[in-house]
Order: C-alpha cells, then sequence, then structure tokens
C-alpha cells in the first residue's frame, strides 16, 4: 500500500494541473492573456492563489508546460515512423499532431503563439524548450541517416536535421499567425520544408 500512495498522490496531481490548465486557457481565450490573473485561475476551480502555486511556480509555467509535452510527443511520433520513410519525410509527418491540433481549434494554436512571442521571458523559454526538443529527436534521426550515425563519429547530422525541421515549423507558424489562421499550417509547413529538401515528400 505504501508504494501505491505517492503513485496515487501523483496521479491526483496532475489530474488537478491538468484541470488548473483546461481553465486557464479558456480564460486566456475569453478575455486574454495579460487580462487574466492568477486568482482568476484559482477561484475558477475553487482554490486559493496559494494554492494554485502549489501546482505551477507562476502564470507563465501554465503556458511553458504545453512545450514541455511536445518535445516528448514529436519524439514519439518520429519513432513511430516507417523505417522505409527518409528521415525528412519522417521528421514533417511527426509535425502532423501538432499542425492538426492547431488546424481542428485555430483559438489555441494562435494563442499560444502571440502569448510567447510578446513576452521576452516566454519567447525566451519557448526557444529553451524546442532546444530540447532538437536533443530529443536527435538521435532519432541519427538511426535513419546512411550511414547510420554514433556519437563516437560527432557526426553533426542529426543535429543538423532536427534543428532545420524545427526551424522550418517555426517559420511556418509565424507566417500561420501572420495570416491570423486563415492560410492553412499544413500548407505553409510542407512549403518551408520543401523549401529547404525539394522534391520531398
Amino acid at each position: 500500500m505504501s508504494a501505491e500512495k505517492p503513485d496515487l498522490r501523483e496521479r491526483t496531481r496532475q489530474a488537478v494541473r491538468a484541470q488548473l490548465m483546461a481553465v486557464a486557457w479558456d480564460l486566456f481565450v475569453e478575455q486574454g492573456y495579460d487580462a487574466t490573473t492568477v486568482d482568476e485561475i484559482a477561484a475558477a476551480v475553487g482554490m486559493s492563489q496559494r494554492s494554485f502555486f502549489r501546482y505551477f511556480g507562476s502564470k507563465e509555467d501554465v503556458v511553458l508546460v504545453k512545450f514541455e509535452a511536445v518535445g516528448v510527443m514529436l519524439a514519439d511520433e518520429l519513432a513511430r515512423r516507417p523505417v522505409s520513410e527518409d528521415v525528412w519525410t519522417a521528421l514533417r509527418r511527426s509535425f502532423d499532431g501538432i499542425v492538426e491540433t492547431s488546424e481542428r481549434d485555430p483559438r489555441y494554436g494562435l494563442l499560444v503563439l502571440r502569448i510567447t512571442d510578446r513576452a521576452p521571458v516566454l519567447r525566451a523559454r519557448r526557444l529553451e524548450q524546442q532546444t530540447h526538443w532538437q536533443e530529443l529527436l536527435a538521435p532519432l534521426v541519427a538511426t535513419r541517416l546512411d550511414p547510420p550515425a554514433t556519437d563516437a563519429d560527432h557526426d553533426p547530422r542529426p543535429a543538423a536535421l532536427a534543428a532545420a525541421a524545427l526551424a522550418c515549423l517555426n517559420v511556418a507558424n509565424a507566417a500561420w499567425l501572420d495570416s491570423d489562421g486563415t492560410e492553412s499550417l499544413r500548407r505553409l509547413l510542407d512549403d518551408a520544408m520543401r523549401a529547404v529538401h525539394p522534391g520531398a515528400f
């Protein structure tokens, strides 16, 4: 039983965090990020501001926690791609989850981009998170290269390809934001990645 209690506590903690995030993002969409206070987020789920800070260090962390999960999702998607698929196509396909989520409900995707673009601290933290995404993707890219890359080779190709793909994603997101979501993020990302690798996918 003693081993189960910490696990139950952690599941409860994650459930509360998820609830706070859902409520916070609804408020961000409804009234704007800057206008939404920690007090309002906490009150919406029936807790005090002090309790909120047991789950998140700041309002900014409610935004940034989304980026933590994205890197793991991208790595999982890339690992599931067919081994016969070339690395650039596999990287593009690993972004499909982001594209589908953003296009299904553009309000949230656009809001994330606006918030992180306007706040220098959040923009810096987003770039820091993307460096972590690159570190997660590069080992998976390495196994798809011909010849495969190894740590002993100090091969720059895996990191270069992962960084290039993420740069294309950033450029596509920026163009999508500039269009206020009226352009297709899928097409923008395809165009960006084909510009780097003409004829791909």
